[in-house]
C-alpha cells in the first residue's frame, strides 16, 4: 500500500526526470524484437495499472492520466500521449487501479472514485445502471459506509483492485469491501449487481494485507492468525463438516484438516428452476474469436489500439453489454450449481454409455477410461476427504464437471452430440477443434498426457501440500455462511482490533506469516484449491500457508504468488505458458521454473502472460516474461489442430527481456490485458544503485539463510541421535543456535521484503524511514544474540560433534554444503561449518558501507545525512565488536582443546572466554616459593589462580586491579583487591605488567557493562560499581549474599544483604557497614513473624530515627542509639487481646522509658501523663480513667504516694495524702459538689469506700466556694518540661549538641542535605511535592536583618518547611501534633485538662520559636518589633529613622507560629473548650432557639434597637422587597453571614478578623439610613450587634470566645480588635443570662 504524498515539494533525494520513468510494451511478440515505448511526462510516474485495453497512471502531485481504448468516452488515446483526468484535479490521488473496462482512484483522504463500464455495477453508480446508460464517463465518488456501527461511519480506503465485473477496496482497518457482480465478490448475497460497497464478512476480523482481481476471481493476502485463535475457532468447523465415508478410520483425523481445500462455502441455495435447468444449456461452452472460453475473458479477442490502430474496435460493439447480464447470471449459476450435494454418476461411465459414440473400439477405450477413473477417484478421495464435494462437481459447467482431468476432457467434449468441441477445463482454456470424429489413438495420447500431468502435479500434489500445510497452518479456511454475518463479526472483532491498528507484525516490518485466500470462478483452476469448483466466499489456499507469501497477482485466468525466498508460485490456465512451466494447467500452486541465480522480487499478471522483476548476475534488475508470443495465422491453425497443452506460441519458462539492460534501475512492473509496463529510476550520485545493491544483497542473503535452514538445520534438528552425539550441554546450545539462526533468518526475510516495498512504492521513499535506521535496535540485538549463540556452541566444542552428526545425516549433500559454506574444501573439515554459521556477520559491514554511500548523496547539514551517518557508525561498530567476539571464541576453543583435563573442564562454560593466561610464568604472586607452581587464567568473568590441583576463583565483578607505585624494589607489581582478600602479583616484565593490568581492567569494565576498551594500563576500572557477591570468610557477613554498590572492595552505597538464617538488609552501606537509611528483616524464633526495622543506621548499628516492628506485634517508631531505643519514641503494644496492650509516647534512655511520657493503657482504660524512670512511673504525673476520675500527684516505683489530688466525675474533690498506689491514707480535705467539705483523717480506697475521722464543714451562704478549691495542675508536669526529647531530636537533626549549641551554617547545610537526600530517595513523589522540596534545598538569606519586607519571605519558607516531614521543622511539627493528639484524645479528652492543653500549646510555641530564631537570628524576641525596610537613599534613611512610633510591626511567636500549628491541633483543643463550656453552652443555645422564633422587627424592638437602625427594604436577587412586621431573617443578612464564618477559622487572629469584618458589614448596612459623619456609640452598637449574634446562631460560641481569649496575641488585646472581641463576649454573656420568662 502506498502512502499519500502531500505535494511535489515533499519529494526528497531525486527530482524528475531522474525517477518514475514509464516504459510500456505489448505482450507477446518475439522477445528480441520488442521495443518498449517511453511515456514522457513532466512529472515522475508513481504508479501504473493496466486494464484489458486501457491503462491508468498516477503522476507526482496526485495527477491521473489515462490511455488506450476509453470505450466509455468513445475515444482512443495513444500511450505516448496520455490524457489528464481533469475531474480529479485537486483531489490529490494516491492510488489508481484499472479493471477490465473500468477504472478507480483513491484520494489522499481515502475517498474512492470510479468510472468506466457499469453494466455489472462495478463502478458502484446506482443512478447510471440502466439499459440506455451503462457507462460512467467521468470519475464519480463511491462512498464506502460501515452501516453496522451506530452511527454509520465513512470508511477510509487505502487500496483498490478491479476485475472485469467487480471491484475490491481495502480499508485502513484492513477490511475488504466489494461491489459489482459474480461470485468473485465473496459476499453473502444472491442478488446481483451489488451497487453499493459491502463488507466481505468472511474476512472480517482478519488483517488483509493486499488484494488482487482477475477476470472472474479474486485473491487476498492475509496475515495468519495466532495459533490460539485457530484452535479456538476450528473445533466447531470440524464438528460441522462431515467426514468421508470412504476414508479409513486411521486417516480420517488427518483428512478432516485438509478437506477444506476443496470445500466451497456457497452462501446461497440453488432454486428448483436452476436445479431442473437442462444440462445442455449449462454445459455448452461459449467461444470467442480468440479461441478462449467465456470463462476466460470477454475481451480477450480485442487487440490494444495503442499499438495497432487499424484493429481498434469499441467493446460495446462486441456484444459485451448485451450479454454481460446473461454472463453474470451464468456466473452465479456456475457457483450455485455446486450446492446440489446429491451423488452423480461417474462422468466417464456416462460418456461410455452414450449410444451415439463415434469411437470404433468402445471396449478398449472403456477399459482405459475405467482404469483412469478408478485412479482419479482414489486420488481425489485421498486429496479431499469429502466425496460429497467431489460428486457435486459433475453438474457444473465452466467450473469443471469432475476433479479428474481426463474425465473432464472427454465428458465436456462429448456431452452434446450435435457439437463436438474439445474443452480443456483443467487448464481453463478451450480451442476450436475439428468437427470430425476423434480417433482412438488421439484419445489415448490425450489420456496418457493427462495421467502424467495428474501424477506429476495435480491432485496428488494438492494432497501432499495440503498435508504439509495442515500441521503448520495458523488461519482458518472459509466456513459456510450460516446465521448472521454480524454475529460472526463480533466473534472475530478481537483479532481485528489487535491487528488492524498496528503495523504488519507489531514492530513496523512486514509480516511473513501470511496466507493466500481466493474466491470466484475456478473453471481454469485459478483458485488453487485442487479442483475446478467456484467459491462464493473466500477460502484459504492451504498449500501456500507457511510459504511466506509477500505479494499476489491475478491474471485473467491464472494467479501468481511471490514468496520472501524470491520464488514464484503459479496456478490456473497455462494455455500460453503464463505459469512459467511447460506442463499443463494446474489447480494447485506450483513453483515456476526459474534459472539459477534469479531472485524475483516483483511480479504482475496480464490476460495471458506474466511479468517478473528479478535480481540477476548484473547490477541492475532484469525483466522476465512468460506467456503468449506473437502468432501468425498459420500458428493459430496449427494450434487449433494440436494438443491444447503445449503450443509453439508459448514460452516454456520465464524468458529474459534483453531491452531491460538499457532501462537503468527498474523499481516495479505492471501487466494487464496484452500490455506490460515498468517504472524505472536513473542512478543519480549512486543513490538508487546503493538501494538496489542493498536490496539485492539482502534478498540473496535471505535465500541463502533459507537454504541453510532447509538443508542443514532442519535435518539435524530432526535427527533422533542428535542428543546422544552432541551431548547434554551441546544439545541445548545447538537448539539455541538453531533458534537464533531462525530468528535472524526471519528478520532478514522481513527486511528484504521491506526493501522491495521501499523500491516499489515510489511515494514512500523517505530515507528517514529506511528499515535499517528505524529498526536499528532490533537488528543490533538480533545479530548480537546470534553471534553469542554461535560462539557459545563453538567454545563448548559443539562443531566437532556436529561434524560427526552431519556426516551421518547429510552425507549425500556434500556438494550443496560446500556451496553453502562458500568454500571449495571438503565438507569433512570442521572449518566449513564454522565459517558457514559465521557468514551472516559479513552482512553488517555491507550495511554500513551502503549507508555511507547513501549518506554521500546528501548535504552534511541535512537530517538525512545525520541519520544515515549515525546508522553507518552503529553497524560498523557492531561489525567490529562481533568480529572480536568471533576471535575470542576461536581462541577460547583452542585453549580448551590444548588444556583439556578435569580441573579445567569444570571451568568450561558456554559464555566464558579466555583473555590471557600465565602458563609461561609471566605472572606470579609476591613472595611465592621458588618451586611453587602458580597459574593465573583471566576469563571474561573470573580470574582463576591455579596451584597444583586446586584453584581459587575471583569474580571480576568484585575485583579491583591497580598498579603499585614503584618503590625501588625492581618488581613490576599489580595490586588485586577483592571483598575478602587482597594480594599482590608480580609480572616478569613491564610489558607483561601493562598487558595484564590492561586486560584486567578491560575485562572488568566489560563484565560491568562497559565497552571494555577505554581503560588505560594505570587506571582502575570502575572504582564504584554495582555487583553481586557471596561472602565466605568475613566474620560479619559470613555466607551472606550481597547485591548492590561497591567501592574499592568494600560494600558502599545502596545494596541488599541476605544471610542464610533469613536476615535481609536492604539499604545503604558505607565502608563495609550498614550506614544510612535501610530496611532489615530479622527472624524471631520465639514468634512466627520476623522483626522488621525501617530507618537509619550508623556504623553497622541501628542509629537515628526509624520504625521497628517486633514479631510480637509491638511497633516502635522513634529514635535509636547504638541499636537501642534512645530519645523520643512511640511504642504500640500490639493487639487488644494482650494484657500489655497500650501505647506509649515519650522519652527513652538506653532502651528504657525515662523522662516525660504518655501511656495509654487500653485494657485498664487509663492514661498516664508524667515522668518515668527505668520503665517505671516515677515523678509528677496526671492519671485519667475512662470513668472520668482525675488523679494528680507524685509516683515512686510505679506507685502513687504523698500529696495528691483526686477529682471524680461529679466534681467531688479530694486533696490529701496517698500511699500504696491510690490508697487514701492520711490528712485530707474532701470537697463535695455543693461546696460542703470534710476535713480530717482518711483511709481506704476511693472505689471501695473511705473511713473518715474529721470535721464536716458547711460553708456560709455568702462565702466564696471557689476560694478554698485547690487549683488543677499543681502536681502535673510543667508544660515547659514536656517533650524535651522531641525538641532535642530536632536540634540534633540540625547538627547541634543542644538547644542553640551549634553552628548556624552547619545547620542550614544539614537541612539542604536532608532535603536533597529525601528527594532523590523518593522517586514516587508528586510534582507539587517535588517542587516544594526543590525550593527548600536553597538556603535563604538567614543572616540579614529582618524587616517588614523580608518577614513575609521567612513566613512563606516556614509554611513550606512545616508542611514537609523531610525538613527538621516539618518533622518537629508532625511529631508535636502526634504527641498532642495522643495526649488529649480518647481518655485524655477531659475538660479538666483544658488548662494544661493550653499551656502545653504555648510551650510548643516558645520552644519552636527559639529554634526559628536560631535559624533566622534577625528575628526579634517574642513580642518585639521589626523596623520597616531600609531605603536605598542615605537621606531617606536618616529621615525615616524616627518613624518607629508612627507604625511598628510586632512579632510574636503566636502570630508567626499559630497559623502553622493550631490548624492541626484544633480538633482536640476545641473539644476540650466545648467540654469546659458545656453547661453555659446549653443555656446559651436554649435562649438562641427561643429568641429566634420572633420576627425581625419584634426582636429588634425587644433588644432595644433604635428604630432609625431598622432596615425597611431588603434586596433579593437584585430586587428590592419591603420588610414587613412578619419578616424573618431579612435584616442585616451580610453581617449575619459574615459572623457565621467564625466557625470555619482556626487561629484567634482569623477569628478576630471575622469579628472585625462583621462590624464593617453592619456599619455598611446602617450608613444609608444615617448621616455621613455618624460614629458608633456602645449604647447603639451593642443591641444591634446582639441581634446579629442571635440571628447568626453560632454553635459553641462560648468555646470560641474562650479560645480567642486564651490564645489572643497580647498586642491586640487593647486595640480595636480587642474592643470588638469584648463586645462579642458581652453578647454571649447577655444571651446566656437572658431571662427565660
Amino acid at each position: 500500500m502506498e502512502k499519500p504524498e502531500g505535494s511535489p515539494a515533499d519529494e526528497r533525494g531525486l527530482q524528475p526526470p531522474d525517477r518514475g520513468l514509464l516504459h510500456v510494451w505489448p505482450s507477446g511478440g518475439g522477445t528480441q524484437q520488442l521495443c518498449p515505448q517511453t511515456v514522457l511526462l513532466s512529472r515522475p510516474v508513481m504508479h501504473i495499472s493496466l486494464g484489458e485495453n486501457h491503462g491508468i497512471l498516477l503522476a507526482q502531485g496526485g495527477l491521473v492520466f489515462s490511455f488506450g481504448e476509453l470505450s466509455w468516452r468513445g475515444v482512443s488515446v495513444p500511450v505516448s500521449a496520455p490524457v489528464l483526468e481533469a475531474s480529479l484535479l485537486g483531489r490529490t490521488v494516491v492510488h489508481v487501479a484499472a479493471g477490465g473496462f473500468h477504472c478507480g482512484a483513491i484520494s489522499e483522504q481515502g475517498c474512492v472514485y470510479m468510472w468506466g463500464e457499469n453494466t455489472a455495477g462495478q463502478c458502484g453508480q446506482t443512478d447510471r445502471a440502466s439499459v440506455t446508460n451503462t457507462t460512467v464517463p467521468e470519475p464519480c465518488p463511491v462512498t464506502v459506509v460501515d452501516s453496522e456501527v451506530v452511527p454509520p461511519v465513512v470508511v477510509r480506503v487505502v487500496s483498490l483492485a478491479c476485475g472485469w465485473e467487480h471491484s475490491l477496496a481495502l480499508s485502513a482497518q484492513n477490511e475488504l469491501w466489494a461491489w459489482g457482480s459474480g461470485c468473485q465478490l465473496g459476499l453473502v448475497t444472491n442478488t446481483f449487481p451489488v451497487w453499493k460497497p459491502q463488507k466481505v464478512e468472511h474476512l472480517a476480523g482478519r488483517h488483509v494485507i493486499q488484494v488482487a482481481c482477475g477476470a472472474y476471481h479474486s485473491l487476498a493476502l492475509v496475515r495468519s492468525l495466532p495459533a490460539q485463535d485457530f484452535s479456538a475457532q476450528s473445533t466447531p468447523k470440524m464438528r460441522e463438516r462431515g467426514r468421508s465415508p470412504q476414508c479409513p478410520l486411521a486417516d480420517r483425523e488427518e483428512l478432516v484438516t485438509t478437506d477444506d481445500a476443496v470445500y466451497c462455502p456457497l452462501g446461497v441455495e440453488l432454486s428448483e428452476v436452476t436445479r431442473s435447468e437442462p444440462s445442455s444449456r449449462r454445459r455448452v461452452p461459449r467461444l470467442h474469436p480468440a479461441g478462449m472460453s467465456s470463462g476466460s475473458s470477454r475481451g480477450s479477442s480485442a487487440s490494444l489500439s495503442s499499438f495497432s490502430d487499424d484493429s481498434r474496435s469499441n467493446p460495446k460493439q462486441r456484444n459485451f453489454p448485451a450479454c454481460s447480464r446473461l454472463e453474470a447470471e451464468e456466473n452465479r449459476a456456475e457457483c450455485a450449481s455446486q450446492t446440489d450435494g446429491s451423488p452423480k454418476a461417474n462422468p466417464a461411465s456416462d460418456w461410455a454409455a452414450n449410444k451415439d459414440s463415434a469411437f470404433s473400439d468402445d471396449l478398449e477405450l472403456q477399459s482405459l477410461l475405467d482404469k483412469l477413473s478408478v485412479q482419479s477417484e482414489s486420488q481425489n478421495a485421498t486429496a479431499t476427504g469429502d466425496t460429497d464435494s467431489v460428486s457435486s462437481q459433475t453438474g457444473s459447467e465452466d467450473s469443471c464437471i469432475s476433479s479428474t482431468p481426463s474425465s473432464d476432457l472427454l465428458t465436456s467434449s462429448y456431452k452434446d452430440d450435435s457439437n463436438f468441441k474439445m474443452q480443456t477445463n483443467n487448464g481453463g482454456a478451450s480451442a476450436p477443434l475439428s468437427s470430425s470424429p476423434v480417433c482412438l489413438e488421439e484419445v489415448r495420447l490425450c489420456v496418457e498426457r493427462e495421467r502424467q500431468a495428474l501424477l506429476g502435479c495435480s491432485l496428488t500434489n494438492a494432497h501432499q501440500k495440503g498435508n504439509a500445510a495442515a500441521s503448520g497452518r495458523r488461519s482458518l479456511p472459509g466456513t459456510p455462511t450460516h446465521g448472521s454475518p454480524r454475529r460472526r463479526r463480533q466473534a472475530a472483532s478481537g483479532s481485528l482490533c489487535a491487528g488492524a491498528a498496528s503495523d504488519d507484525s507489531g514492530d513496523g516490518l512486514p509480516s511473513l506469516e501470511t496466507e493466500v485466500w481466493s474466491w470466484g470462478r475456478g473453471s481454469e483452476g485459478q483458485l488453487g484449491h485442487g479442483d475446478h469448483l467456484a467459491r462464493l466466499q473466500p477460502l484459504c489456499i492451504k498449500s501456500l500457508t507457511g510459504q511466506e507469501v509477500i505479494k499476489v497477482a491475478a491474471g485473467s485466468h491464472h494467479s501468481l504468488a511471490l514468496t520472501a525466498q524470491c520464488q514464484v508460485y503459479s496456478w490456473g490456465s497455462n494455455l500460453c505458458g503464463q505459469l512459467g512451466r511447460v506442463d499443463g494447467p494446474v489447480t494447485v500452486p506450483q513453483l515456476a521454473k526459474l534459472s539459477d541465480g534469479l531472485r524475483v522480487w516483483d511480479l504482475s499478471a496480464g490476460q495471458s502472460h506474466s511479468l517478473l522483476l528479478a535480481d540477476g548476475d548484473c547490477v541492475q534488475p532484469v525483466l522476465l516474461y512468460c506467456g503468449q508470443q506473437s502468432e501468425s495465422a498459420h500458428s493459430e491453425k496449427l494450434q487449433s489442430q494440436s494438443s491444447p497443452l503445449k503450443t509453439k506460441s508459448c514460452t516454456e519458462r520465464p524468458t529474459l527481456l534483453p531491452f531491460c539492460i538499457e532501462m537503468s534501475y527498474i523499481s516495479s512492473v505492471s501487466g494487464g490485458g496484452r500490455l506490460c509496463a515498468a517504472l524505472m529510476d536513473h542512478n543519480v550520485m549512486g543513490f538508487i544503485a546503493a538501494i538496489h545493491d542493498l536490496a539485492s544483497r539482502e534478498r540473496q542473503f535471505s535465500c541463502w539463510m533459507n537454504d541453510v535452514r532447509r538443508v542443514v538445520i532442519a535435518p539435524l534438528r530432526k535427527k533422533e541421535t542428535a542428543c546422544q552425539t552432541l551431548g547434554d550441554p551441546c544439545t541445548h546450545l545447538f537448539f539455541a543456535l538453531c533458534d537464533s539462526f531462525i530468528q535472524l533468518s526471519k528478520l532478514i526475510g522481513r527486511h528484504a521484503t521491506a526493501l522491495s516495498y521501499f523500491l516499489q512504492n515510489a511515494q514512500s521513499r523517505d530515507v528517514t524511514s529506511f528499515p535499517l535506521l528505524t529498526h536499528s535496535e532490533l537488528f543490533l540485538e538480533t545479530y548480537k544474540k546470534y553471534c553469542s549463540a554461535v560462539g557459545d556452541f563453538q567454545v563448548m566444542g559443539g562443531f566437532q560433534s556436529l561434524h560427526k552428526l552431519s556426516l551421518e545425516c547429510l552425507c549425500g549433500q556434500q556438494a550443496v554444503l560446500s556451496q553453502l559454506c562458500g568454500s571449495d574444501q571438503s565438507v569433512s573439515k570442521e572449518f566449513d561449518l564454522v565459517s558457514m554459521f559465521y557468514q551472516p556477520l559479513q552482512q553488517l559491514h555491507h550495511y554500513s558501507r551502503v549507508l555511507l554511500k547513501m549518506a554521500t548523496c546528501y548535504d552534511v547539514l541535512t537530517e538525512e545525512y545525520q541519520s544515515l551517518q549515525q546508522g553507518c557508525s552503529h553497524y560498523d561498530a557492531l561489525s567490529l565488536s562481533l568480529l572480536r567476539k568471533k576471535k575470542e571464541a576461536e581462541t577460547t576453543q583452542l585453549f580448551w582443546k590444548t588444556h583439556s583435563g578435569k580441573t579445567t573442564e569444570s571451568l568450561r562454560l558456554p559464555q566464558r572466554r579466555v583473555i590471557c593466561e600465565s602458563s609461561n610464568r609471566s605472572l606470579t604472586p609476591q613472595f611465592a616459593g621458588r618451586f611453587s607452581n602458580h597459574w593465573f587464567i583471566l576469563f571474561n568473568d573470573i580470574l582463576v589462580h591455579t596451584q597444583f590441583s586446586s584453584f581459587r576463583i575471583y569474580p571480576l565483578t568484585c575485583l579491583w586491579a591497580k598498579t603499585i607505585t614503584e618503590d625501588g624494589s625492581g618488581f613490576y607489581t599489580i595490586k588485586i583487591i577483592c571483598p575478602e582478600e587482597s594480594f599482590t602479583l608480580v609480572a616478569s616484565t613491564p610489558q607483561e605488567k601493562n598487558k595484564w593490568l590492561r586486560s584486567l581492567n578491560q575485562a572488568v569494565d566489560q563484565v560491568l557493562g562497559g565497552a571494555g576498551q577505554g581503560s588505560s594500563p594505570g587506571v582502575t576500572a570502575a572504582v564504584c560499581r554495582t555487583a553481586s557477591y557471596k561472602f565466605v570468610t568475613d566474620e560479619r557477613f559470613r555466607d551472606a549474599q550481597y547485591s548492590g554498590s561497591w567501592m574499592a572492595g568494600r560494600v558502599h552505597g545502596r545494596g541488599t544483604m541476605k544471610w542464610p538464617d533469613g536476615r535481609v538488609y536492604k539499604g545503604n552501606f558505607k565502608g563495609g557497614l550498614e550506614d544510612g537509611y535501610g530496611e532489615c528483616v530479622m527472624p524471631n524464633k520465639a514468634q512466627d513473624k520476623p522483626d522488621v526495622y525501617q530507618g537509619q543506621w550508623k556504623e553497622g548499628k541501628i542509629h537515628g530515627f526509624g520504625k521497628y516492628k517486633y514479631g510480637s506485634g509491638e511497633v516502635y517508631d522513634g529514635c535509636f542509639c547504638d541499636g537501642r531505643r534512645h530519645g523520643y519514641g512511640m511504642l504500640s503494644a500490639g493487639k487488644l487481646a494482650r494484657t500489655s496492650s497500650g501505647l506509649f509516647i515519650g522519652q527513652w534512655v538506653q532502651d528504657k522509658k525515662t523522662g516525660y511520657g504518655v501511656h495509654d493503657d487500653i485494657m485498664r482504660g487509663e492514661k498516664y501523663m508524667g515522668f518515668w524512670l527505668d520503665d517505671q512511673r516515677h515523678g509528677s504525673a496526671v492519671v485519667l480513667t475512662q470513668y472520668g476520675v482525675y488523679f494528680e500527684g507524685s509516683f515512686k516505683e510505679n506507685k502513687m504516694s504523698g500529696s495528691g489530688l483526686l477529682v471524680s466525675d461529679d466534681d467531688t474533690v479530694f486533696h490529701g495524702e496517698f500511699s500504696d498506689d491510690w490508697t487514701v491514707n492520711g490528712k485530707g480535705v474532701l470537697t463535695l459538689a455543693n461546696g460542703d467539705r470534710l476535713d480530717g483523717l482518711f483511709s481506704g480506697e476511693w472505689s471501695a469506700g473511705l473511713k473518715v475521722v474529721g470535721t464536716y464543714v458547711k460553708p456560709a451562704m455568702d462565702e466564696n466556694k471557689e476560694k478554698d478549691e485547690p487549683p488543677l495542675g499543681q502536681y502535673a508536669v510543667p508544660a515547659a518540661q514536656r517533650w524535651i526529647c522531641v525538641f532535642d531530636e530536632c536540634w540534633s537533626r540540625l547538627g547541634c549538641d543542644g538547644a542553640g549549641n551549634g553552628e548556624r551554617t552547619a545547620a542550614w547545610e544539614n537541612i539542604a542535605v536532608t532535603i536533597t537526600t529525601a528527594r532523590r530517595q523518593s522517586p514516587d513523589l508528586s510534582k507539587s511535592h517535588t517542587k516544594v522540596l526543590e525550593s527548600l534545598e536553597f538556603i535563604p538569606q538567614y543572616g540579614e536583618a529582618v524587616t517588614t519586607a523580608n518577614y513575609d519571605n521567612i513566613r512563606r519558607y516556614l509554611t513550606k518547611a512545616c508542611e514537609t516531614p523531610h525538613h527538621p521543622l516539618g518533622w518537629l511539627v508532625e511529631t508535636l501534633v502526634t504527641a498532642y493528639r495522643m495526649t488529649y484524645v480518647g481518655v485524655g479528652s477531659n475538660r479538666r485538662l483544658l488548662r494544661q492543653a493550653v499551656l502545653e500549646l504555648q510551650a510548643y510555641l516558645t520552644h519552636l520559636y527559639s529554634i526559628i530564631r536560631f535559624l533566622f537570628p534577625g528575628l526579634p524576641d517574642d513580642g518585639g518589633i521589626i523596623p520597616d525596610a531600609p531605603d536605598i537613599s542615605p537621606y531617606k534613611t536618616r529621615r525615616n529613622s524616627n518613624k518607629v512610633d508612627q507604625g511598628v510591626f510586632v512579632v510574636s511567636c503566636s502570630s508567626l507560629l499559630l497559623p502553622l500549628l493550631l490548624p492541626r491541633l484544633y480538633p482536640p483543643l476545641f473539644t476540650l473548650y466545648c467540654l469546659q463550656q458545656e453547661q453555659e453552652e446549653a443555656q446559651y443555645w436554649e435562649r438562641i432557639l427561643r429568641l429566634n422564633k420572633q420576627p425581625d422587627q419584634a426582636l429588634l424592638g425587644f433588644l432595644g434597637v433604635q428604630e432609625k437602625f431598622w432596615p425597611h427594604w431588603m434586596s433579593i436577587l437584585g430586587e428590592k422587597k419591603q420588610i414587613v412586621s412578619s419578616s424573618k431573617d431579612a435584616c442585616f443578612i451580610s453581617a449575619v453571614e459574615t459572623l457565621q464564618q467564625i466557625s470555619t477559622t482556626f487561629t484567634p487572629s482569623d477569628k478576630l478578623l471575622v469579628i472585625q469584618k462583621t462590624f464593617e458589614e453592619l456599619t455598611l448596612e446602617v450608613k444609608p439610613f444615617l448621616a455621613g459623619d455618624f460614629l458608633w456609640c456602645m449604647d447603639d452598637l451593642f443591641p444591634l450587634f446582639l441581634y446579629v449574634v442571635l440571628r447568626a446562631r453560632v454553635r459553641n460560641l462560648g468555646a470560641e470566645v474562650s479560645l480567642i481569649e486564651d490564645l489572643m496575641d497580647p498586642s491586640l488585646q487593647h486595640g480595636e480588635m480587642g474592643l470588638m472581641f469584648t463586645t462579642l463576649k458581652a453578647c454571649f454573656i447577655q444571651i446566656q443570662q437572658e431571662s427565660t420568662t
